[in-house]
């Protein structure tokens, strides 16, 4: 009798710390998250699983390009590309964009604008146009989904505190077949 007290004593002391455990990493360390929508299309698609590395911003700054995770206005969580970092300027003219005058490219765009044909995969703007200021505010980020004339993104929700970013996402799981990392 006494046994079984100590092995069933054992189970649940085991039981108990792994789901702990579980709960610490998805709480502080990684979390899953569902792509909903065609937002960041042809980079991510609806229903694509990934892993949030909420460590990736505790430890530095977000990156020019990063595909991060943040609580939006509608309570719903957003998957979009950081664009404008603090005190950046950003505008888009001729299907390009500029950050602080400099012209970037970029790569994971180029095939989505070879598709369309009625017009610039971007509509030009300005900063000052979408959030009412020349730079993106200290402690902001300005974001963009990568379906540009199918994304509600900084330039209809404006800039994103930092403080509501939750990590930095880079790893699709599921669905099996299209296992991989997102590359800048």
């Amino acid at each position: 009798m006494a046994k079984n007290k100590n092995e069933l004593w054992e189970w649940t002391k085991a039981l108990v710390i792994a789901v702990l455990l579980a709960a610490f990493i998805r709480y502080f360390l990684f979390a899953p998250i569902v792509v909903d929508g065609l937002s960041m299309m042809p980079t991510l698609h609806d229903q694509d699983r990934m892993i949030v590395n909420k460590l990736s911003y505790k430890v530095g700054e977000p990156e020019r390009f990063d595909i991060i995770v943040f609580h939006a206005p509608e309570n719903k969580d957003y998957i979009k590309r950081v664009i404008g970092l603090p005190g950046d300027t950003v505008e888009y003219k001729d299907d390009t964009l500029y950050v602080n005058g400099k012209a970037y490219e970029e790569p994971y765009l180029e095939n989505y604008k070879k598709q369309v044909i009625d017009g610039p995969l971007t509509d030009p703007f300005t900063l000052e146009e979408k959030i009412g200021r020349k730079t993106v505010p200290e402690g902001h980020l300005f974001v963009m989904g990568d379906n540009r004339r199918f994304s509600k993104d900084s330039r209809h929700i404006g800039t994103v505190p930092l403080e509501k970013v939750l990590g930095k996402t880079s790893i699709i799981y599921w669905p099996v077949n299209d296992i991989r990392s997102v590359a800048q």
